[in-house]
């Protein structure tokens, strides 16, 4: 029998993708946000697909600011680890 593949929505895209091509945004009610690349922090997550075009495009139009209602400030190093975690995937393992 086929096992279920858990899928969830990117909040770049708006598009349903399976969990292991996500990467989780983690917001707690301290105020941190962080990127969780496991996905078991605690907190409330949001998911963005691990596309470098996409995650671009979302910062120019700001799509996580509007969404995790956080200042351009804060978020600008979530958009790089982000990029930096994409980067690192793509590289062959040896």
């Amino acid at each position: 029998m086929k096992r279920k593949i858990p899928l969830r929505k990117c909040i770049l895209t708006n598009e349903m993708h399976p969990k292991k091509e996500l990467l989780r945004i983690v917001s707690t009610k301290e105020g941190e946000v962080f990127v969780d690349p496991g996905g078991k922090k605690n907190g409330r997550g949001s998911y963005v697909v691990k596309n470098l075009e996409a995650v671009e495009k979302a910062r120019e139009k700001e799509v996580l600011e509007n969404r995790l209602g956080f200042d351009k400030e804060t978020l600008a190093p979530i958009y790089d680890e982000i990029i930096r975690l994409i980067y690192r995937e793509d590289i062959p393992k040896r």
